[in-house]
């Protein structure tokens, strides 16, 4: 794990310790229950089981490597504009010392805008996903390199548990396996690396084909316009989640119809794969080419 990437495991572990101090964990878990039983679940997963690509909009106020990005970075107002135009899900940060986010930003957006929310931060505590509940997010992001699989199935399981979709991420390819076999149904694959922070835009189009059918699958990273949404759409991707693009942009909501107008008319490909790679014994593999064996039909 890089320094970057532990630095930010460890600032989302400060963050639930403070949590944790005004609310105890099993307290928190029983308004989750309670938050899961009211709200319908499978949000996410129905709003990107549509025809075309949908676009998951994101609300973020800084980065790591870019600081802050928008001088006049207001949540709901980005939010509001996401809903205006055509945003099928809105993801909001609530990372606090990289990404100036908070979870009071994902309250305020799930609490106004009508749309589906997703908690993204870096989930490592299954308190992140109570907490996620009772902020009134319809899923969590979780992150195959932060998990492993067991732990992977664990944060799903608990999601569902409190009526939350799980979004699996993952970049490096030996991942992919435990992160389909989560269960989760959603699965994104990141073109970043979040060890290096470098960014390859053709990474998830080369994995693409190796992830099994009946799942909804997110490109991740490196959207930022129309012919990019084709692209991923030629791979067989269900839908991209889009931060930076629109959080810089000068008229994020007018980027953002652009990009679902492109989304509408694509058809994503039938991935040419239905099998899972059998990554027995791989280290760090990057090129799809130097994959190995492919395995059987997965689910």
């Amino acid at each position: 794990m890089s320094l970057l990437l532990s630095d930010l495991v460890e600032g989302a572990r400060a963050t639930t310790r403070r949590h944790r101090a005004r609310i105890g964990e099993a307290e928190l878990r029983a308004d989750a229950e309670d938050f899961g039983r009211r709200a319908p679940a499978g949000r996410l997963r129905s709003a990107l089981d549509v025809p075309g690509v949908a676009v998951i909009a994101e609300v973020k106020g800084a980065s790591p490597l870019q600081g802050e990005l928008r001088d006049d970075f207001e949540p709901l107002e980005l939010a509001t504009a996401y809903r205006d135009n055509g945003a099928a899900a809105v993801s909001v940060l609530t990372e606090e010392h990289f990404f100036s986010g908070s979870i009071d930003h994902l309250m305020a957006v799930s609490t106004t805008i009508e749309l589906p929310t997703l908690r993204k931060d870096f989930i490592v505590e299954l308190y992140q996903v109570f907490r996620a509940a009772t902020a009134g997010a319809s899923a969590v992001l979780l992150i195959a390199e932060l998990l492993d699989g067991a732990a992977l199935e664990e944060f799903v399981e608990a999601a569902h548990s409190v009526g939350l979709d799980a979004l699996v991420e993952f970049h490096r390819p030996q991942l992919l396996v435990s992160a389909v076999e989560a269960g989760s149904g959603i699965v994104g694959i990141n073109n970043r690396n979040l060890d290096t922070m470098d960014i390859d835009a053709d990474h998830a189009l080369r994995l693409a084909p190796e992830l099994p059918m009946g799942l909804i699958s997110v490109a991740e990273s490196a959207i930022s316009d129309a012919a990019d949404v084709t692209r991923v759409a030629e791979a067989g991707f269900d839908a991209v989640l889009v931060g930076t693009a629109l959080v810089t942009a000068e008229e994020p909501g007018a980027v953002l119809r652009d990009l679902v107008d492109a989304g509408a008319a694509a058809v994503p490909a039938p991935r040419p794969h239905t099998g899972l790679i059998v990554m027995a014994d791989m280290e760090d593999v990057d090129e799809i080419g130097d994959l190995g064996e492919f395995g059987e039909s997965g689910p």
